[in-house]
């Protein structure tokens, strides 16, 4: 018992170690993390407009209502300070001709009001600037300038992150696992990819990369290197037409990196491999990139994909997407190494080869018999 729980304590750790050095999520966001870039800080605040973009929900409006209530208050506070200086506030008991800068002031509160009618443009007509001050009627053009600026700022930031095509990736997507079996006669790796809406993606690409570490022949040991994976759809590799799941495949053959490896080995490798899908929204015209992985226990040898298309009574073609990821075991060759060298004996046993070194010689038969 105490064998047993150990064996499956330890099998967790190994898992969750080989999760927490996964690049890439299964949903495509990337585990990575930069160090001492203190000193480039500065960088992010001039590119502030993607800065924004890239902030999360929390807080982006952190910043939209700061924003807003900041420059209400500061604005408040200048024209309590205007109303202060003209005398215009009732501590002071201005006269009965005295003309304020603006009428109504009466404190900080009434000050704050004012600044928020000004900004957002409401205007109750109670609060208003008189031509008696000159301070008080640029103060007003400037906080009107400024808050159009802010408005437009925040309510553009807020409304490009809404529409960001990061959104249209969440529709696309991957099988849960990769399958290595035989399709038309050669080994090849197999992933099942599907649009969840009818809209398509212009000008789909579908390409991979490996991700491993690797040692050079001069000793230099290179993390994450990677290598080029290439993958074919039926369909064609450019101008997809995605209105139905699609299942891409790379051949395993002499330049691949999955050559080498055999149906017993391939759990003890270490590589990732990551998947992307480019794309323009039809409805909006902007790119977008939908990325996922997979880790060797991801990869299933001698599998393939249970098929999900049908068609109705009605002459409509059905996609049941509860058999997207299910696999079927078939009869694979257990390594690429071995189906490689089947089809080259066969393909010898239907030719014929000389041997220049076979010499035949005749030998003449003689009937007399020496006793």
């Amino acid at each position: 018992m105490f064998s047993y729980l150990r064996n499956r304590f330890t099998s967790h750790l190994r898992e969750r170690s080989r999760r927490r050095a996964r690049l890439v999520s299964k949903d495509g966001r990337c585990n990575i993390e930069f160090g001492n870039v203190e000193q480039s800080r500065f960088v992010f605040l001039i590119d502030i407009w993607t800065t924004i973009l890239d902030l999360r929900w929390r807080y982006k409006m952190t910043i939209f209502i700061s924003a807003f209530l900041g420059s209400w208050f500061l604005f408040g506070l200048l024209w309590y300070v205007v109303a202060y200086i003209h005398k215009d506030l009732p501590e002071f008991n201005p006269s009965i001709n005295h003309t304020p800068c603006v009428e109504n002031i009466n404190g900080l509160t009434s000050a704050f009001l004012f600044s928020l009618e000004t900004q957002v443009t409401i205007g109750y007509g109670f609060r208003c600037v008189t031509e008696q001050c000159a301070t008080a009627i640029f103060l007003l053009i400037f906080q009107s300038i400024l808050g159009v600026i802010i408005n437009s700022f925040m309510c553009g930031a807020i409304l490009a992150k809404i529409s960001r095509s990061k959104n249209r990736a969440k529709t696309i997507t991957f099988s849960k696992n990769a399958v290595i079996s035989k399709r038309g006669g050669k080994l090849c790796l197999l992933i099942r990819v599907a649009n969840l809406r009818k809209s398509l993606l212009i000008g789909s690409h579908i390409y991979g990369k490996l991700l491993k570490t690797t040692i050079t022949p001069e000793g230099e040991t290179i993390i994450l290197d990677q290598v080029n994976i290439e993958f074919i759809v039926d369909a064609g590799n450019e101008n997809l037409f995605f209105i139905s799941p699609l299942t891409i495949y790379h051949i395993i053959d002499k330049n691949s990196p999955f050559f080498h490896m055999a149906a017993e080995t391939i759990l003890q490798q270490d590589f990732e491999l990551v998947v992307f899908l480019d794309g323009t929204v039809e409805a909006t015209s902007a790119t977008c990139q939908v990325r996922t992985s997979y880790i060797p226990e991801e990869v299933l040898w001698g599998y393939r994909f249970a098929p999900i298309v049908s068609k109705t009574k009605e002459g409509k073609y059905r996609v049941d997407f509860q058999n997207f990821s299910k696999t079927v075991a078939v009869e694979t060759p257990h390594c690429a190494f071995c189906l490689y060298n089947e089809k080259e004996a066969k393909a010898k046993e239907k030719k014929g080869f000389d041997n220049p070194a076979f010499v035949m010689s005749e030998v003449s038969e003689t009937s007399d018999t020496k006793m």
